[in-house]
């Protein structure tokens, strides 16, 4: 008796509680109702292309309907970051909002066409990943020590390629010629596939790009690696020190990756995406899919990431104006 009773009430708690948080709001049940557009501002097959559909592919599980990637690039970003922007608000457009598009752009670029805060509603952060800065095997560079004497020797000689203008890895190496006054050459391509081809090949003796894109070709001997450009070294590249190690101290640029909609979507829906993103960025495969990639997967609440792109974007104007970085 005693424990049918125990159970009664146990029921009971569990049916008031269940009253008490009420139904799903409507516009958030129905989400989404139709394939969902996910423009990502980078070529197919560079490493933001690679994260957007990873997380795509099981969205479309999650939700029962695909989860399209629509590739946008040109101008770091700015030209996928304008057309999301001025997308329906209703959920079924999203946008992987960057480093570039959502940070640095703004300071670079006079009128990138959007408004980052006014345009957008963060969801979360997706994750995290450090550059790295490669030579073809040819250069005599061993080291970033003797990079920079290269550098220095030669004014202006010495060029670099990155994935586009207005990218963290142009600004990884902005960043490190206002360090150690030196001048660099920037050659910029439309996507790091292309740029780190042209460093394979050796039309252009050094780059910047994100790790993703490297891999391969720095395990095959195709490239040296000089140093990575985030906090602390990668399992994948343990021999490849950090610029503070290599005598940059404070030294830390590192590429991110996150999810935002139009402004005006609707709370719910926020809401339903800021849920299923979290619980798929927990899911055990695809944690090791980002680990695969260097990608250190860092969730946020909305009002997280909306601060933390605020301190990014103060960051990189203060970088961009105390070198004087021309808009490209």
């Amino acid at each position: 008796m005693r424990a049918c009773k125990r159970r009664r009430q146990a029921l009971l708690c569990c049916a008031v509680v269940a009253l008490g948080a009420g139904p799903l709001p409507v516009a958030a049940q129905s989400y989404p109702s139709k394939p969902v557009r996910y423009i990502v501002p980078f070529p197919a097959g560079a490493s933001p292309d690679i994260v957007g559909r990873t997380l795509g592919q099981r969205l479309s599980k999650v939700w029962g309907h695909q989860v399209l990637v629509d590739n946008r690039s040109g101008a770091g970003g700015t030209v996928g970051a304008a057309i999301a922007a001025k997308s329906p608000p209703d959920g079924h457009t999203l946008f992987q909002c960057n480093i570039a598009s959502s940070a640095i752009a703004l300071s670079l670029y006079a009128k990138p066409g959007y408004d980052h805060q006014r345009d957008f509603a963060p969801i979360s952060r997706i994750g995290m990943t450090p550059n790295v800065l490669i030579v073809h095997p040819s250069m005599p560079a061993r080291s970033i020590k003797e990079y920079i004497a290269l550098a220095r020797a030669h004014p202006a000689k010495l060029s670099y390629a990155s994935s586009a203008a207005g990218t963290s890895p142009q600004l990884a190496m902005e960043l490190l010629k206002l360090l150690t006054k030196v001048e660099i050459l920037h050659i910029s391509y439309k996507g790091s596939t292309q740029a780190v081809a042209d460093v394979i090949g050796g039309q252009v003796p050094s780059g910047m790009t994100n790790v993703p894109a490297l891999l391969a070709p720095l395990q095959a001997g195709r490239l040296r690696a000089l140093a990575v450009t985030g906090p602390h070294r990668i399992t994948q590249l343990p021999d490849v020190p950090t610029m503070q190690e290599a005598g940059l101290p404070g030294y830390d640029v590192t590429s991110w990756y996150g999810l935002c909609a139009p402004a005006a979507t609707p709370v719910p829906i926020l809401e339903k995406l800021h849920a299923d993103l979290t619980a798929v960025l927990r899911m055990p495969e695809i944690q090791q899919r980002m680990k695969d990639l260097v990608i250190e997967v860092a969730p946020t609440s909305p009002q997280q990431f909306a601060q933390f792109m605020r301190a990014e974007t103060a960051r990189w104007a203060r970088v961009i104006k105390a070198a004087n970085i021309a808009q490209e």
